[in-house]
């Protein structure tokens, strides 16, 4: 797959770079995840030989905000991260609702429950902070919020045998360990060991995996009850209702938009069926939107609560729940954090063009390091550990590559602190379409994996199966991990993938065998 241009970011790198018979800018045309060549901005006077003509080309400095993310550098515009980041804001901040309510839902050792607006100002704060710092300081386009899945890991199987400040204790010290690895190069390690073909089976599996995710949480698929088959067309078998009218409208604008090359495709997409969904909730009575009603609010100002931040224990639940039941919580938060951030970012830097050839993404220390510290940061505001968003697709599929799209995404979180009902007014049906958009972008990567090989493409097969039939990253990139190394073995190539992806297969199978060795141990 062509991957973003990446330009020197110094002149003498520059002027290596540029055609010798040429003084210009070199741009193609592009939309969405399309890649897009732009000649740095650097000031530079050059005088070149071409056919006996003198040419003189002076291009204008680069402002202070440009040189700080290197936005031309990497082929982008301001105009393009701000729409980035608004992609991204409005595709994810459905979590502001959601977090809150799975959460909520939860109930402790001692029948206790979280405060649903404590939780609300949590979410949106914690979002809102670390989104930020990870552009600041890994300048890379990835939001960062609740994780969901450790969410209803915390809320439905830590929680009950402790007290809440004990199962945040618990969501702190995973964090603290997923520092811990970021800070010694290990996790940077790992990352950096796992093969080309499966990275981007990642990404493909990732594409597929958010893809179903639109589909499924605007209810174009849903689950059957007591029926024969896993999932079907809509609610009955076949598309009805108006809320599947807003999701399809969405989907085929912003794919007619893409296909016309139109500049915030997705951004636009969403717009438009977020005023068709407000227009039709009021001429037309629709029984169910979901999480988020498409209506102007009766009040666009609410209060935070900041009630809950600071409300953990860090020994509490090896008191409560015994030593080995809370290891093994910690270890599976670890675990299903450490790989589903690793395979976000992998996903999302890899579409926006930011790997190196060898599959290496610079500056991953910061990026991992502040993926830890999200994780302290989820558990010490009680919101369940933070991580890497993968709706960021979104943003990178309307061009984002720095982190100044970042810092929207994270101001528009601050706005939700305050105007969360205001925040809302987008149906899951309008945002949705842009996942499976992006979901298709990201699957155009399958073609550079060499499927000749079996040996790397069953591993791959695999890794980008499960994600989405499992709705896990996690166990798609675990059950590849495992495949790749006993299928390395069985060619009597068992160094190949070196001791450390042995390693992590190992811990991947004790892993998925978690349940009877924990029901082994107690």
């Amino acid at each position: 797959m062509d991957v973003l241009a990446r330009e020197p970011q110094d002149q003498q790198d520059h002027e290596r770079h540029r055609p010798q018979c040429r003084a210009g800018r070199h741009d193609e045309d592009v939309i969405g995840f399309q890649r897009r060549r732009v000649g740095t901005a650097f000031r530079h006077t050059t005088t070149l030989a071409c056919g006996g003509m003198t040419t003189a080309e002076t291009a204008p400095a680069p402002s202070a905000l440009d040189r700080f993310f290197s936005i031309s550098a990497r082929g982008s515009s301001v105009q393009r991260e701000l729409r980035g980041g608004l992609a991204t804001f409005f595709t994810m901040a459905y979590i502001v609702v959601l977090n809150p309510i799975i959460l909520g839902s939860g109930v402790d050792k001692y029948g206790h429950k979280l405060s649903l607006v404590q939780l609300t100002t949590s979410t949106a704060l914690v979002a809102a902070v670390m989104t930020a710092i990870m552009g600041l300081v890994g300048n890379i386009p990835l939001a960062i919020a609740t994780g969901l899945g450790l969410n209803s890991l915390v809320a439905f199987t830590i929680a009950p045998t402790m007290s809440w400040p004990d199962a945040m204790g618990l969501v702190v010290i995973e964090g603290l360990g997923i520092v811990v690895l970021a800070a010694t190069g290990l996790r940077e390690t790992i990352l950096n060991a796992i093969p080309m073909p499966l990275k981007q089976a990642i990404s493909v599996g990732i594409g597929l995996f958010i893809a179903f995710i639109g589909l499924v949480d605007s209810g174009f698929v849903t689950t059957p009850k007591g029926a024969a088959v896993p999932v079907q067309l809509g609610a009955t078998g076949r598309l009805n209702g108006w809320p599947v009218v807003v999701f399809a409208f969405g989907l085929l604008l912003i794919l007619v938009l893409l296909i016309r090359k139109v500049r915030g495709a997705i951004l636009l997409g969403i717009i438009g069926a977020t005023v068709l969904a407000v227009v039709i909730n009021e001429v037309a009575t629709v029984k169910n939107w979901g999480l988020t009603t498409p209506k102007l609010p009766s009040k666009v100002v609410g209060s935070p609560d900041f009630g809950l931040l600071g409300h953990f224990s860090i020994g509490g639940g090896f008191v409560h729940a015994s030593v080995i039941t809370a290891v093994i919580f910690v270890f599976t938060l670890i675990l299903s954090d450490f790989f589903d951030a690793m395979g976000t970012i992998i996903g999302i830097s890899n579409e926006a063009g930011l790997l190196t050839e060898e599959g290496k993404l610079p500056g991953i220390g910061r990026v991992l390091m502040v993926d830890g510290v999200a994780a302290v940061a989820g558990g010490a505001a009680s919101t369940s550990s933070n991580t890497c968003f993968i709706e960021s697709a979104s943003g990178v599929g309307e061009g984002a590559r720095t982190g100044l799209a970042n810092l929207v995404t994270a101001a528009l979180f601050v706005v939700a602190l305050f105007l969360t009902p205001l925040t809302t007014i987008v149906p899951s049906q309008a945002a949705t379409p842009a996942l499976v958009v992006v979901g298709f972008l990201l699957l155009t990567q399958v073609k550079d994996i060499p499927w000749d090989d079996w040996v790397i493409a069953i591993p791959a097969f695999l890794t980008i199966v499960l994600m989405p039939f499992t709705y896990s990253i996690t166990n798609g990139i675990g059950a590849g991990f495992i495949s790749y190394v006993v299928l390395k073995a069985a060619s009597g190539r068992h160094r190949d993938p070196g001791v450390l992806l042995w390693i992590i297969a190992v811990l991947f199978a004790v892993y998925f065998a978690i349940d009877p060795i924990q029901r082994a141990l107690t």
